[in-house]
C-alpha cells in the first residue's frame, strides 16, 4: 500500500486537483466529465469548458464527487466516486449500464500522477472510496475495470482500474455484458 492520505474533493482542494491534472485536465481534457455528459456534450467542451463545468459542480456539490490522494503534502491521485445516477453516460450504456434497480453507487475512474502509477495509490484510493460511499448511506458499490486477461490495456484504457485492485478490495464480478473486457463488479457495504 503507498499509505496515501486521502481527502474528498471540496472547492478549497480545486487547486490541488488542477495541479494534478495539469493543462491536458488529466486525460485528453476530461476533467472528469466523460462519464456525465453525452458524448456531443462532453466533446464540446473538451478541455477548458469540461474543467469550467467540473469546477462548477464541485463548488456547488451538495456532496464531494470524489477524493484526492496525497504523499507528503503532494496530490498524486483521484478517484471520482458518487451514486451511479450522478454518471449519465453510464446510466445510457448497454455494456455498463443498470443491473437492477438496486441504488448504487459507482467508482468511475482514477488518475494517478505518471511518477506514481504502479505504487498502491489506486487501491488506497478504492478503499477510502468505500468507506466514503458508506458514510453517505450506500449500501453497494460498483466498479467497472478492465480485465487484463481479456486483453492488456493501455494507460489511457486504466482509468478505470483493472479487476486485481477490485477483487483485493472485496468487490466480486456479478456481470460481464459484450466483449469489451469491462466487467461489473460489486461490492456490498451494509
Amino acid at each position: 500500500m503507498a499509505g496515501a492520505e486521502i481527502h474528498p474533493l471540496t472547492p478549497e482542494r480545486w487547486d490541488d486537483l488542477a495541479e494534478l491534472f495539469g493543462e491536458r485536465g488529466g486525460s485528453d481534457g476530461c476533467w472528469c466529465m466523460f462519464w456525465r455528459l453525452s458524448a456531443a456534450e462532453y466533446a464540446a467542451g473538451r478541455y477548458e469548458g469540461n474543467r469550467r463545468a467540473f469546477k462548477r459542480l464541485v463548488g456547488g456539490a451538495q456532496r464531494p464527487p470524489g477524493l484526492l490522494a496525497y504523499l507528503d503534502g503532494e496530490p498524486v491521485g483521484w478517484c471520482a466516486v458518487a451514486p451511479r445516477e450522478d454518471f449519465s453516460r453510464l446510466q445510457r450504456s448497454r455494456v455498463l449500464g443498470p443491473l437492477d434497480e438496486r441504488p448504487v453507487w459507482s467508482v468511475v475512474c482514477f488518475y494517478i500522477d505518471r511518477r506514481r502509477r504502479g505504487s498502491g495509490i489506486a487501491r488506497d484510493l478504492l478503499a477510502a472510496a468505500a468507506g466514503f460511499a458508506r458514510s453517505h448511506g450506500a449500501q453497494t458499490l460498483e466498479g467497472y475495470p478492465l480485465d487484463p486477461a481479456h486483453r492488456r490495456p493501455s494507460m489511457s484504457e486504466a482509468y478505470t482500474g483493472v479487476v486485481s485492485i477490485f477483487r483485493d478490495a472485496g468487490f466480486e464480478e456479478v456481470a460481464r455484458r459484450g466483449s469489451t473486457g469491462r466487467p461489473v463488479y460489486r461490492l456490498e457495504l451494509a
